[in-house]
């Protein structure tokens, strides 16, 4: 196969007039290449119908309490859901942190390059010529630009909604106390920012599996399975201070946020954890394509 197709030399003839490799794949055009695909916009429904299902629930059952679930006890927002639209943007990141917003995560990094090999257009697009790491950075930085607009998605909408319905109001605090709306606001937006880097870890995994994998399900499927195994060791006890190095053993620790005093120990730890792991996952992800040859 020729350096033309594995996209690692230069085009035949020399360089084409007006060719430069940085305005090659150009972030704009993966973005919206990205945008126009149905499961961007069925993940979009997905979380913008969230804070309404809720709702629903909430109407349905009356009002929300900590019944039970070993989550809610620990950290016990649901008591508060109702209380403001503050109260229940939190709730809403609280039910979805630890499953729901891993999908879109893994969606997004996992999907991003499998699918291009599955489509068998990938070697086209490295033929074009776009450079091997310029095409691994624009996707992932667009992957990652998505996963974000995601987490930032569902609170919106759930302030939004949430105003609808309950109306706005200080922030209630599960410890007792209230934060007034000027810091409650900031203080989800800290809430979003470190779930963020949590997922990392997932994406991570998605995006050096879609550089593995042709096939788009398998590097999601295992990047969602492989976030799974870890929150199920970081249940096995007896590991005790191993479970210090999982990352999803600081999953919740964007908790301390909602407090009168801001606590960033744990936040600061797990951020610590997860940009260790992606930064090893993604520089596994560009050596590996890049030494990967491209048939498909």
């Amino acid at each position: 196969m020729s350096d033309v197709l594995t996209g690692s030399g230069p085009a035949p003839g020399g360089t084409a007039p007006g060719y430069h490799p940085r305005r090659t794949l150009p972030l704009r055009v993966e973005a919206m290449r990205q945008l126009r695909r149905r499961r961007t916009v069925l993940m979009g429904g997905v979380l913008a119908a969230l804070p309404f299902i809720l709702i629903a629930a909430f109407a349905i059952g009356g009002t929300p309490g900590s019944r039970g679930g070993s989550g809610a006890d620990r950290i016990n927002l649901m008591d508060t859901a109702t209380a403001s639209a503050a109260n229940f943007a939190a709730v809403n990141l609280f039910v979805s942190a630890g499953f729901l917003l891993v999908v879109p995560v893994a969606l997004f990094c996992g999907d991003t390059v499998a699918s291009e090999a599955s489509w068998s257009s990938l070697r086209y697009l490295l033929a074009a010529p776009v450079p091997r790491a310029r095409l691994l950075r624009s996707k992932l930085v667009v992957a990652l630009g998505f996963s974000l607009a995601a987490m930032v998605l569902l609170p919106l909408v759930a302030l939004a909604a949430g105003a609808a319905a309950y109306g706005w109001g200080p922030l209630q605090l599960p410890t007792g106390g209230e934060l007034a709306q000027s810091a409650a606001l900031p203080r989800l937006a800290l809430v979003v920012a470190f779930v963020f880097v949590s997922q990392l870890v997932t994406a991570g995994l998605a995006f050096w599996l879609s550089v593995k994998t042709d096939a788009p399900l398998g590097a999601v499927g295992g990047a969602v399975g492989l976030t799974i195994v870890g929150n199920v060791l970081d249940a096995v006890t007896a590991l005790g201070h191993w479970r210090d190095f999982l990352p999803a053993h600081w999953q919740f620790a964007w908790a301390d946020a909602l407090q009168p005093q801001l606590e960033w120990g744990g936040m600061i730890k797990g951020s610590a954890v997860s940009v260790t792991y992606a930064l090893i996952l993604f520089a596994l992800a560009f050596r590996g394509f890049g030494r990967k040859d491209i048939v498909s």
